[in-house]
């Protein structure tokens, strides 16, 4: 009784699909013909599909052979399939019904090539296509490849070996050439390959295309009016460090003083901002010269992309919970210098950092070209401190003031730089000389008497110290706890 009805169920599926015609998951032949593994192979390389024996292009069910030699010879040319997929074949009524899983051992080719599904019709991919495809399915890694531009006697940066390997406790005494062949950084002919000349050369924009990162601050909310904008091309840790360092300079920062002791809370936390980052870096599509990192600053967001979506092998439904490295290079190098602590834990960092943070929120996209990291800003551009004094076990008080105490047992203030704090900072650690004459001659809608008033608030919170007299001292920006 089950059987006949899970047979009529299957019969009604298989009469709806032919109703509804020839699409990309529906191929309708009406016989075993020369293109059958054409049509196995593009489903296979695509997202799966079923093919039904016995009914015409137009949907006139009209039956074929069923019996023993028509099955083995569908069997015999499914082993054509390289690599072997597990494909089923149904007989209904007059019908055969095969049905061809997505693979997940990508790319597949049949005698006749490598096929892909283009709507309702299979086409078969060019050289330039496929070798495409094998970058995209990630048979082809772009950190492993020579590359043939880099000239390894002016373009390699041993300074910067040195620096990395000092950072991952590698000894220096090693023969320097089996080294960065042991890294993965040059081949056996002596030449960089693409890690080699990301991590080890002095500008990776002159040998490499669209793969520096671009940093850019807006205006307001739309992009329109640019009020500062950075490009980075030196090593790939060079250009992390300068990233994240633009959007804290950018973005707001809270000073947060508890007894004697002073707390830097970030808007974005570090932790999460500096991992976004590295994720942009390592995890791109250097095979798409279209574009590069690019990270954008907004009053009322950050936006971090990069090209290449999901890598291949990963699916939707695992992200965040398994890991697929498109750039096994890259990454291996970034874990040896613990700018990544484990493969794979990225996306939970990031979502812990900033949950416990509280004052942002994030939200990861992705399609077929970019992978793109929003950070939604609690942006608030009032100041407030807040004190709060403890009198007994029993009995407390909480005060809101603006003014500081050094009678309470226990003291939290918090501080946010308004937008124009923060280009005077700027402004003198580029220029730590400068007068307040200068200051509010570069600095947009500000005058000398509102630059003193500035540069004394900054000074009493504790993140701008004078050295020197009036007349022969400078300037020193303090970020790190007194």
């Amino acid at each position: 009784m089950d059987k006949q009805k899970s047979k009529v169920t299957l019969n009604e599926e298989i009469y709806n699909l032919i109703q509804a015609g020839e699409g990309f998951h529906l191929e309708l032949k009406e016989a075993f013909d020369k293109s059958f593994m054409e049509e196995v192979c593009a489903f296979a390389n695509s997202g799966g599909g079923k093919i039904i024996i016995g009914v015409s292009d137009s949907g006139i069910i009209k039956g074929c052979n069923t019996d023993n030699r028509s099955r083995s010879l569908i069997q015999d040319s499914l082993r054509s399939l390289q690599p072997n997929l597990d494909i089923s074949i149904d007989i209904i009524d007059s019908l055969i019904v095969v049905m061809v899983p997505e693979g997940n051992d990508k790319p597949y080719a049949c005698s006749k090539g490598f096929y892909v599904r283009n709507g309702a019709n299979s086409q078969k991919l060019n050289r330039n296509e496929i070798v495409e495809f094998f970058q995209k399915e990630g048979r082809i890694h772009f950190d492993e490849l020579r590359n043939d531009k880099a000239n390894f006697k002016t373009d390699f940066d041993e300074k910067a070996l040195i620096e990395f390997l000092g950072m991952a406790g590698i000894s220096k005494t090693i023969d320097m050439s089996t080294l960065l062949k042991n890294l993965g950084c040059l081949t056996d002919e002596g030449k960089l390959t693409n890690a080699g000349v990301l991590f080890f050369t002095k500008d990776i924009d002159f040998i490499l295309n669209n793969a520096i990162i671009v940093c850019v601050l807006f205006k307001g909310t739309e992009k329109v009016h640019i009020l500062d904008k950075k490009d980075f091309s030196g090593n790939i840790l060079e250009n992390i460090n300068n990233a994240v360092a633009f959007v804290q300079r950018h973005t707001n920062l809270e000073y947060v003083i508890k007894t004697l002791r002073r707390e830097n809370v970030p808007e974005i936390p570090e932790v999460a901002l500096r991992e976004t980052i590295i994720n942009a870096v390592c995890h791109r599509d250097y095979f798409d010269k279209r574009a590069n990192v690019l990270i954008e600053i907004f009053d009322d967001r950050v936006i971090i992309s990069n090209p290449g979506g999901l890598p291949g092998g990963l699916k939707p439904q695992d992200f965040g919970k398994k890991s697929v490295a498109r750039n096994q290079i890259i990454a291996s190098l970034l874990l040896r210098v613990n700018f990544i602590e484990k493969v794979g834990t990225g996306i939970s960092r990031i979502r812990q950092a900033v949950s416990e943070n509280g004052k942002s929120s994030v939200v990861f996209s992705y399609d077929d070209a970019f992978f793109t990291v929003t950070y939604t800003r609690n942006n608030e551009t009032t100041q407030s401190t807040t004190q709060s004094t403890t009198q007994s076990t029993t009995q407390s008080t909480t005060q809101s003031t603006t003014q500081s105490t050094t009678q309470s047992t226990t003291q939290s203030t918090t501080q946010t730089l308004t937008e124009k704090q923060i280009e005077i900072l700027q402004y003198l650690i580029k220029n730590p000389y400068a007068s307040r004459q200068e200051m509010a001659e570069n600095i947009a809608d500000i005058t000398t008497d509102g630059i003193k008033y500035n540069l004394k608030r900054l000074q009493d919170i504790g993140v701008l110290k004078r050295i020197g007299p009036d007349f022969g001292g400078h300037w020193l920006v303090q970020n790190n706890n007194d």
